[in-house]
Parts: structure tokens; C-alpha cells; sequence
């Protein structure tokens, strides 16, 4: 009788190491790189007086949108897309590819200093999670399973987004950002594609 009882009191143990082992590794091979330290500092009050509740929840609380129901799911026309926490220029519309996961994919970034990558732990899986370089605001995942050059996946909440069409005016955040943060490397990654006048 001891013997049994002892067994069903391990058996949750021998469960929870089952789970431990089965904890999906979905890494896209790349080092933590976030220095913890940003251009961008606000305080979580000011965060939420700036952002919508949706930015918010997914730029700094790692949330996300559900799948096919952030707008640039489908966006095909060339441009740019900035951080809609900081206007900081992301990625460049001829990086973006059709997936079929449900959220904007792309294959690089706009410039390599664009975005710092942190290891997830969250839901069962271990991630790749991919957060801006000027505020560490979270802005989706990176998988190894996408197309060349790099054969990475850059999976993106829309909402985490701003998109600017080829030779369209920037808004003011982008402006912003542009005139008093971009490295030359942003500067010149922008160049000639979006109006950065009033």
C-alpha cells in the first residue's frame, strides 16, 4: 500500500519532467544580444499615455495580436515600416515574404543594429523574441524556417508597426526620431524612400 501511495505521489513529478523535456525549442540560432540599455527610456506611465491599449499590451507587455488580424498581414506595396513605440526605422517592404503564419513576416532587418533578440521562455516553447534597439519594446518573434538570403522568419505584430508607402510623408514620430536618434546607418537605410518633410 505504501509502495503505491509513494508511486502516485511521484507520478505528478515524473509528469512535470516530461513537460520539462518536451519544451519545443524553436530558436532561430541567434545570440541574446539586448544590452538592457535604450535611447528611448519612458516610463511605463508615459508608455501608456502614448500607445493604445493594443501597443501597449504588445510593445511592452510581449503580448500578441491574434493571427490574421493585424493590418500589414497583407500590405504589398513598397516601404517602410518604423516601431510604433519610437519611429525607429525596422524593416524595408522588399525583406517582407507571404508566410501563411497569420502575422507580417520578413527575412532581415533594415539595418543589423535595428533590433536586439532576447531568449522566451514562455508557453512551452523556447523563442527567440525580437525587441527594437532604441526602447526594447517587444515586436514579435524570429524563426529559422524562413526563405534565402537569410532563411529566417521575422514574424511581427502589426500593431507593433508603422508602415510608410515608397515616397509617402513620415509622421511625426518617425520625423522625430529620424532628426534626433537615427544612427547614419538608418539615415542612409531610409534615404530617398519615405518624405521626411512637413
Amino acid at each position: 500500500m505504501r509502495i503505491i501511495l509513494i508511486m502516485l505521489m511521484l507520478l505528478p513529478l515524473g509528469g512535470f519532467a516530461q513537460l520539462i523535456q518536451n519544451h519545443t525549442d524553436m530558436t532561430a540560432g541567434l545570440k541574446d544580444n539586448d544590452p538592457g540599455t535604450y535611447r528611448v527610456l519612458r516610463t511605463e506611465d508615459a508608455w501608456k499615455r502614448t500607445l493604445s491599449d493594443e501597443q501597449f499590451y504588445i510593445l511592452r507587455r510581449a503580448g500578441t495580436e491574434r493571427p490574421f488580424t493585424g493590418k500589414y498581414v497583407d500590405e504589398d506595396r513598397p516601404g517602410i515600416y518604423f516601431s510604433a513605440a519610437t519611429g525607429q526605422p525596422l524593416f524595408i517592404a522588399d525583406a517582407k515574404f507571404q508566410s501563411s503564419c497569420g502575422w507580417p513576416s520578413f527575412f532581415e532587418p533594415i539595418t543589423p543594429e535595428s533590433v536586439y533578440y532576447r531568449t522566451d521562455n514562455t508557453h512551452g516553447m523556447i523563442r527567440t523574441e525580437v525587441v527594437d534597439s532604441s526602447s526594447g519594446s517587444h515586436l514579435g518573434h524570429v524563426f529559422n524556417d524562413g526563405p534565402p538570403p537569410t532563411g529566417l522568419r521575422y514574424c511581427m505584430n502589426s500593431a507593433a508597426l508603422i508602415f510608410v508607402p515608397l515616397g509617402e510623408h513620415v509622421p511625426d514620430l518617425v520625423r522625430e526620431y529620424m532628426e534626433k536618434l537615427a544612427s547614419n546607418e538608418e539615415r542612409q537605410a531610409i534615404a530617398g524612400k519615405v518624405n521626411l518633410n512637413k
